[in-house]
């Protein structure tokens, strides 16, 4: 699934490529997604200009000039296609949209992904936001906010930092990944982190944020930006997939550590470096 840095990059190049364009038509090829797209979805956006191009967690949000926004999820498979004139029809394409500069296809083989509407004014309010935590680059996600989320939750820190309740957008790479440069186990209990630790892992999830997001995201089986091509972040993982190896920086004999570990928690695979993540 495309997590935030991966939707930060689709958000950016959407910016560029239709952020004041209008839309001329909404064609649907099939609205039976994860949920179904509103009856009224074509009718609603074409003829109304896109004035931004935002971001909240894994969801794009396109506002337009009627007072609604578009919002816009790529479930575990789906991309968006710009093309400068109509694309070639391809399987899955569930929706096309023209605009008077480019055209936008989303594609999406599982079909995991939504595209729907909502009052621009009642976003926050939506069921698909009201009961998020704080985006990881904003002021409300400090170590105060953390160590008081975390102070009843005894269950393992990769799982709550996963928790879209407790902090927007950080998915299982990001997770593992800032988890390694903090130097904190994903097997701690959260409730164990010290103020110093929340910190620490605070910078670190934003660190690995701002360089993944600089790296175009991380291309592992689906993900492709809009042009076609691919992130490369997934290059410069330390722990993602790399079990049995060395981590960064590793001096010890793997042949006695066993290099970077695997284990799952919550049906979701993490690595770590049982040396240097305590």
């Amino acid at each position: 699934m495309p997590e935030l840095p991966e939707v930060e990059t689709i958000r950016t190049a959407l910016e560029r490529a239709i952020c004041n364009t209008n839309i001329i038509r909404t064609i649907i090829n099939n609205n039976n997604l994860r949920e179904k797209i509103p009856e009224d979805f074509a009718n609603i956006i074409s003829g109304t200009k896109i004035i931004s191009c935002g971001r909240r967690a894994k969801y794009l949000l396109l506002g337009l000039d009627s007072g609604y926004s578009i919002i816009w999820h790529l479930g575990m498979s789906g991309k968006v296609i710009i093309s400068s004139e109509r694309p070639n029809p391809q399987k899955h394409d569930h929706v096309l949209i023209e605009t008077d500069k480019v055209w936008l296809a989303y594609n999406d083989p599982r079909r995991f992904g939504l595209i729907t509407y909502c009052k621009t004014d009642e976003i926050g309010q939506h069921r698909f936001f009201k009961n998020m935590g704080p985006e990881p680059f904003s002021d409300g996600f400090n170590a105060a906010y953390l160590l008081n989320k975390f102070k009843n939750k005894s269950i393992p820190v990769k799982t709550a930092i996963l928790d879209q309740g407790i902090v927007t957008g950080v998915g299982n790479i990001y997770a593992s990944e800032s988890l390694f440069f903090a130097g904190i186990s994903p097997l701690r209990p959260a409730n164990s982190l010290s103020r110093e630790e929340c910190s620490r892992l605070i910078a670190k999830i934003r660190e690995v944020l701002k360089n993944a997001i600089a790296a175009g995201g991380s291309t592992l089986k689906d993900y492709q930006k809009p042009d076609g091509s691919l992130g490369y972040f997934q290059n410069l993982h330390c722990v993602y997939n790399k079990t049995g190896q060395k981590c960064p920086g590793c001096t010890c004999d793997i042949s006695q550590t066993g290099g970077i570990a695997k284990i799952v928690q919550s049906g979701r695979s993490s690595f770590y470096c049982p040396v240097k993540q305590k």
